[in-house]
């Protein structure tokens, strides 16, 4: 089994006390997103955990407890963009807190554990196709000695995000304009000596140098991580997506970044909610399972969704 920590959430920055209590106590408790009343236990055990994924924007506080780790397999989705406040309220500072963030995570982990992912890509009034060039060009230089690879996609729109996005004025990406930049990027990120690859695109930008993602992926556990197993494709992503099947403990509306691209939270009442009743030790993200709740599975194989 490999862990997602998370799509759902950024579990780093917000929950790691919770994370490493559930690691201890050796399970965790996961909600069906469309039926919060299932609920799933997953073994956390050495034994039953492949490896984990992290995805994050800030690691932070994680990384004064990664001991706490040792016995597992894991490697970061790092997310680093170029947007703002006016887009990432809830992000730190990019340059004084999430870049040396990210240093010091791969100084830690070692490159290869630790992938920057330059995603959501869009364009608006303050983000032109000029802009993006020039910053993703700043966040390569200041990023490729500590990582090996670059992970892009563009945004994809859900009724949620569309909604959020509206103030920021966005303008008209058709696809060709879309490859255009991917090719300004890919040679970027090639003159630093970074491989790139693109994440869930319908596109095929092999020609450009950059190779389908896949962002869960068991070949990673491989060599001084471990023995990497066949896994199979994930069938609940997107079509384009890469990734191996795994299984998200994360719970949605619980990540306070605030991104209005953000997919994963619905509404402010809902991450409210859901914040106040998280508990570090409890069994679930957001605390304790209701009473009702039905159909609690019990090893990490069943009720896979």
């Amino acid at each position: 089994m490999i862990l997602s920590a998370s799509r759902r959430t950024d579990i780093p920055a917000y929950y790691t006390s919770w994370l490493l209590h559930r690691f201890q106590a050796g399970e965790v408790l996961v909600p069906n997103p469309m039926n919060p009343q299932q609920i799933r236990r997953v073994d956390l055990s050495p034994q039953a955990v492949e490896g984990i994924v992290f995805w994050t924007k800030n690691p932070a506080p994680l990384l004064p407890r990664l001991k706490e780790l040792e016995d597992y397999a894991y490697y970061f989705q790092f997310t680093i963009t170029s947007y703002g406040q006016d887009v990432e309220p809830g992000v730190p500072n990019k340059g004084q807190k999430v870049i040396p963030a990210f240093i010091q995570l791969a100084e830690k982990l070692g490159p290869d554990r630790v992938i920057w992912r330059y995603d959501p890509i869009f364009l608006s009034r303050n983000y032109s196709f000029a802009y993006h060039v020039h910053y993703f060009g700043e966040l390569t230089r200041r990023l490729a000695p500590y990582t090996r690879r670059c992970t892009i996609s563009f945004l994809d729109f859900y009724r949620n995000t569309a909604r959020a996005m509206e103030p920021l004025g966005l303008a008209d990406f058709p696809q060709e304009e879309q490859r255009r930049l991917a090719g300004e990027l890919a040679r970027i990120a090639h003159s630093c000596g970074l491989a790139i690859d693109a994440c869930a695109e319908p596109m095929d930008l092999s020609a450009l140098g950059i190779e389908r993602a896949r962002c869960v992926d068991p070949a990673r556990f491989a060599g001084p991580l471990g023995a990497a197993r066949p896994v199979k494709k994930d069938k609940n992503q997107r079509p384009g997506c890469g990734c191996a099947q795994s299984v998200d403990i994360g719970c949605y509306d619980t990540c306070a970044h605030g991104c209005l691209y953000c997919y994963a939270c619905h509404s402010a009442g809902a991450l409210a909610k859901n914040r106040a009743s998280h508990c570090p030790e409890a069994p679930m993200l957001t605390g304790w399972p209701r009473t009702e709740a039905r159909n609690m599975g019990k090893t990490a194989e069943a009720n896979l969704f």
